[in-house]
């Protein structure tokens, strides 16, 4: 039986996945922060300003995903992480120092562009080093990170905030501790993360798949050895070899649009869009309108979002024990209805005016169903379905699809909220989870088990 340097692969899956714990922490920290900036610049009346706040990031990630695409195929994938680690370190510093609104929006840019480039680049790297037996666990390892990093988030945010008197006013809130100081440490925080992972890049090698597409092969073989053996780094060559026709013909973003890429990308950019507009990320970002909306104040909020990181947590590591045990498919399938059955209770519970504990179970539920399906699955099968010769532009394509989507999400939840209200946002939502059930079942393959170049033989058209 072959065996596998675990240790070694466990290693530089969780460096790379660093990536995932800044995505996590940079995305999620602006809710925990959001009552208490949004006095400070004095923005609480604003929706659209409030809006801009939650949704600029997502226009640096939507840059950072492009980047990724044109820098991956160029500079391979260590080198645009080291990237990724810096911008998170500037942002970080540079969100908690701002003195106005324009900067904070600048900063927040800067984090959302690193947030881009490691949303792309970290699950690609760790699909094209992971063995085929064990690439769900290891690339759901990014989804733990991410996780992880929200967890943080949420838990720093909870312990850096004074508690807030239940009815305190705006006034009250930005003349307070909370409103002048407290918000920007918990940007702040997010430095030490990224400086470790910054440093820590360092000491991972290229992907092997990267430098054989790039000729050097000789670089190639000895990360392919150290993961599983002589014979498996040959194997392993000859597979990739195979899939490389000619190395010496350019790749770029119109390559995509060839025919035989045509059903790859179809899937590919539907299951990135739909991993976000299912909704769960309002969830996160709009934390206080909707707890508020069940009746919570700032203080009971905070604990609240913390209880659902906790829940995330929790159901990663089930998805990561299951995704190459059940398969990506079913995963996809169980997600999708879940989370329309859950939304429909969610709306209703709405609806009909239930407050506290009623609203907080349905919203933990559907982070559960979330976060062992959609949530990790979805990164797991962009980063393993696309051919070698076209990966990084094509993980870059996706990727840049999926924050588009985001932004659309975000930017748009408070408006929808506010014309349909909680109930009928949340029925929307599980309108759009039963289309995506009905596409995966239609058309989704399984992956489990596969090579990355038994995965292109099957789907790519000749």
């Amino acid at each position: 039986m072959q065996k596998f340097n675990g240790a070694y692969i466990f290693g530089i899956s969780m460096v790379s996945a660093m990536g995932g714990l800044l995505f996590g922490y940079d995305w999620v920290v602006i809710g925990g922060a959001k009552p208490f900036y949004e006095r400070f610049f004095e923005i609480a009346s604003s929706a659209n300003l409030q809006a801009w706040a939650m949704s600029s990031a997502l226009v640096g990630c939507i840059l950072g995903a492009v980047l990724s695409g044109i820098v991956s195929d160029k500079f391979g994938r260590k080198r645009p992480l080291l990237l990724s680690a810096f911008l998170f370190t500037i942002a970080s510093l540079g969100t908690g120092s701002s003195a106005c609104y324009f900067t904070f929006i600048i900063f927040r840019m800067i984090g959302g562009v690193g947030i881009g480039l490691a949303s792309a680049l970290s699950p690609m790297y760790i699909a094209e080093i992971a063995p085929a037996h064990l690439r769900g666990r290891f690339v759901s390892l990014n989804q733990m990170t991410i996780v992880i990093g929200i967890l943080a988030a949420q838990v720093i945010n909870l312990l850096i905030a004074d508690k807030v008197p239940k009815g305190a006013t705006d006034a009250f809130i930005q003349a307070s501790w909370n409103g002048q100081i407290g918000w920007r440490w918990m940007f702040y925080a997010c430095a030490v993360p990224a400086i470790a992972f910054f440093l820590l890049t360092f000491l991972v090698p290229e992907s092997p798949r990267w430098l054989v597409k790039v000729g050097k092969s000789e670089k190639a073989f000895p990360t392919l050895k150290k993961i599983g053996g002589e014979d498996y780094a040959r194997k392993e060559m000859n597979n990739i070899q195979a899939t490389l026709d000619d190395i010496s013909e350019k790749v770029d973003f119109k390559t995509l649009f060839k025919p035989a890429y045509g059903v790859i990308l179809l899937i590919g950019i539907f299951l990135a869009v739909f991993q976000q507009w299912c909704g769960i990320n309002t969830v996160f970002n709009y934390a206080e309108e909707i707890f508020t909306a069940a009746g919570y104040g700032v203080s009971d909020t905070l604990f609240n979002i913390v209880i659902t990181g906790s829940v995330n947590m929790i159901f990663t590591l089930v998805a990561m024990f299951t995704v190459d045990k059940w398969g990506r498919k079913k995963l996809m399938l169980f997600g999708s209805i879940g989370l329309a059955i859950d939304y429909i209770l969610l709306g209703s519970a709405f609806y009909l005016g239930l407050k506290g504990i009623a609203v907080l179970t349905f919203v933990v539920m559907a982070i559960a169903i979330y976060a062992m399906s959609l949530a990790p699955i979805v990164w797991v099968i962009l980063s393993e379905i696309f051919p070698n010769r076209i990966r990084g532009a094509a993980m870059a394509l996706a990727t840049f699809t999926l924050w588009i989507a985001c932004f659309i999400l975000t930017y748009t939840f408070p408006l929808l909220n506010k014309s349909f209200g909680a109930a009928g946002t949340f029925w929307v939502y599980a309108g759009i989870c039963l289309i995506g059930f009905i596409f995966i079942l239609m058309k989704l393959p399984e992956t489990k088990g596969k090579s990355l170049e038994e995965i292109e033989k099957e789907l790519v058209k000749k």
